[in-house]
């Protein structure tokens, strides 16, 4: 028997899938995970290298829908969810069943352990739409890129949920010029970056760079 709390997810996905919404007004991305512990990956923050939130919130100005028929005034939103491919089967394939109709666009799936199977499981059953594979931990690599010929799943390396996200708006920038532009000068200012902190090495030479970058960021 499936749960009350799962259940309730799994109707409001379907019922929000019969809306029709505009599009401009539905989450274009989908991050779904296949637990809360996995959050730390997929978000970022507590020590861990920034996430898919921090690249869609932070760098690319998408914020996040927690109500869909209610949503933010930004352009670009995303949505979260936590759909174990294990536990709660129903709900991941109800989510991967429902997601175009609800208006998501690509979605980014993020699982960890050995039988990290959910991006897998997500990406067969919401073809065609694209799905974005993140692996929690390395040993859940050969899990999650592991599909067979004719099931295409696009996948990142272990952890970097930040790329995914990136990858995820590069998708929806082939008809979006203004996320186009947002991925230009994101990467504009890395360079940028890369430009300065190049000739201040170069220029107050390795004790003086490590004095004023290193002792800085301690």
């Amino acid at each position: 028997m499936t749960p009350d709390s799962v259940q309730s997810l799994i109707d409001q996905l379907r019922e929000e899938a019969e809306m029709d919404r505009p599009n401009d007004l539905t989450p274009d991305v989908g991050i779904v995970m296949g637990s809360d512990s996995d959050l730390a990956t997929m978000a970022g923050g507590k020590g861990k290298r920034p996430g898919a939130y921090a690249a869609l919130a932070d760098e690319l100005g998408f914020e996040e829908q927690t109500d869909y028929a209610d949503a933010p005034d930004a352009r670009f939103t995303f949505e979260t969810f936590v759909c174990s491919a294990h536990r709660t089967p129903e709900l991941m394939y109800a989510y991967a069943e429902t997601a175009a109709d609800r208006g998501v666009d690509v979605i980014i799936a993020g699982a960890g352990g050995k039988s990290a199977d959910l991006p897998n499981m997500t990406a067969s059953i919401a073809y065609p739409l694209p799905v974005i594979g993140v692996p929690v931990q390395e040993k859940s690599v050969d899990s999650v890129i592991g599909m067979p010929q004719g099931a295409p799943i696009t996948a990142v390396d272990a952890g970097k949920s930040f790329n995914a996200a990136l990858s995820a708006a590069q998708i929806l920038a082939r008809q979006h010029d203004e996320l186009r532009d947002r991925l230009v000068s994101y990467h504009e200012a890395l360079q940028t970056e890369v430009g300065e902190v190049s000739r201040d090495l170069h220029e107050l030479g390795t004790p003086g760079f490590k004095d004023a970058y290193w002792e800085r960021e301690e």
